[in-house]
């Protein structure tokens, strides 16, 4: 550590201003920003209980903030989407605790995008230094740095890629990728054009039965949101919680909270049938890309889950000239339209060294076979083969590698 840095845990992002906070990052990710972030703290959607401890890594240089980490504490591993129960079985199963870790990440969102806030590459690295140091000070298991952005797997790895142990996920995402004339998709009619016969019908025949049954889509964003939008958004977001049996984190304020301090962020798409709203979609919005978080409905209509999670979405990506659409976590259904898949990764930190010399190779292993998986579902493209295609319009291929915004 630089003897010009000095390490300060923050219990509270009011701890830091955000002039001070988002001066460490260009934007592009509402969910690194300091007013999302600190939203969540303060409306209640974080709680020891749920087992939330806020647990900010950040550098300073006398009073100037210089980079930053969001973290926590973890008693679980809930609303984190990079599960490691098998992990902390294998702790228990040796006597050892596995909880709490310390966990980089934004709560609940399994988003790719920086988490190692900084302006200068060596500050990033001074962070990666001061997590591990701090991991083994305070007798924690790991720590744990999820959906971090590929700029910064280069800091990784200069400091170990044999301790910062790697693992690989897939997710679904859309790109409105330029051809070989430098051309995107102007509108959805472009987009289906570079789809196969079978799958441009079946969305067409998707698309139709939503508009045959008189169902009326919306688009809100936050600064036109009204207090009635945002409840009912809110009760759907409520009601696909409820039908799992599950708690659901955020709450109505913080939807409120995103509407007043970031609405150029918020976006919601509701549906509307028979004069009432059925069903919607939560969404942020960031400089190049969409995210699709949340959806709910009190209706069942052929198609309407679709049309609100996906193609009011890929409408609104090619309306306003963003680039790329993550719709969330999970889900093969999501390639038959446009989504395809792309590798997502985090890094791990293990403090005990038997089993981060055991988990290095079940890592690696893992990593293998989800990167056969996600072969095997590139041959399931919906998109035309185009021979020599590089990953833009019609080409079969998709990335390998998420970088977010």
């Amino acid at each position: 550590m630089s003897d010009a840095v000095s390490v300060r845990l923050l219990a509270s992002l009011d701890e830091v201003s955000a002039a001070q906070w988002d001066a460490l990052h260009d934007g592009a990710h509402p969910f690194v920003a300091h007013a999302f972030l600190r939203g969540l703290e303060a409306t209640g959607c974080l709680r020891e209980d749920w087992g939330w401890t806020p647990h900010h890594l950040s550098l300073w240089r006398g009073d100037e903030l210089v980079a930053a980490m969001p973290a926590y504490l973890k008693q679980n591993s809930h609303g984190e989407f990079v599960f490691d129960h098998a992990w902390a079985r294998a702790y228990a199963q040796h006597g050892l605790d596995y909880f709490p870790k310390w966990l980089s990440a934004v709560p609940y969102s399994p988003v790719t995008g920086p988490r190692l806030l900084a302006r200068a590459p060596e500050h990033r690295r001074l962070l990666l230094r001061a997590m591990a140091q701090l991991c083994e000070r305070q007798e924690l298991s790991s720590a744990h740095v999820n959906f971090h952005a590929d700029e910064e797997t280069a800091d990784f790895a200069a400091e170990g890629d044999a301790d910062w142990l790697e693992r690989v996920d897939v997710q679904y995402h859309w790109r409105n990728r330029p051809d070989a004339d430098g051309r995107r998709w102007q509108d959805f009619d472009e987009f289906l054009a570079a789809f196969d016969h079978k799958h441009r019908k079946n969305i067409r025949q998707e698309r139709a039965k939503v508009a045959r049954a008189g169902v009326r889509m919306r688009v809100v964003e936050g600064a036109q949101a009204s207090e009635a939008d945002l409840a009912t958004m809110y009760g759907f977001y409520r009601s696909t919680f409820d039908q799992y049996g599950n708690h659901a984190a955020l709450t109505l304020a913080f939807l409120r909270h995103l509407a007043r301090e970031l609405p150029q962020a918020l976006v919601m798409f509701l549906a509307d049938y028979e004069g009432e709203p059925v069903a919607g979609a939560l969404c942020l919005r960031g400089a190049d890309t969409l995210y699709g978080r949340y959806w709910g409905a009190r209706a069942e209509l052929p198609g309407l889950h679709f049309e609100t999670c996906y193609y009011q979405g890929i409408e609104y990506c090619l309306r306003e000239g963003l680039h790329a659409f993550e719709p969330g976590a999970q889900g093969e259904h999501k390639i038959a339209r446009g989504f395809l898949p792309t590798e997502v990764r985090s890094r791990h930190w293990i403090a005990h060294p038997s089993f981060r010399d055991a988990l290095r190779p079940w890592c690696r292993e893992e990593a293998a076979s989800v990167r056969r998986y996600a072969q095997t579902l590139r041959a399931h493209s919906p998109f035309k083969a185009v021979a020599g295609a590089d990953g833009g319009h019609g080409a079969a291929a998709a990335d390998s590698s998420s970088s977010g915004a």
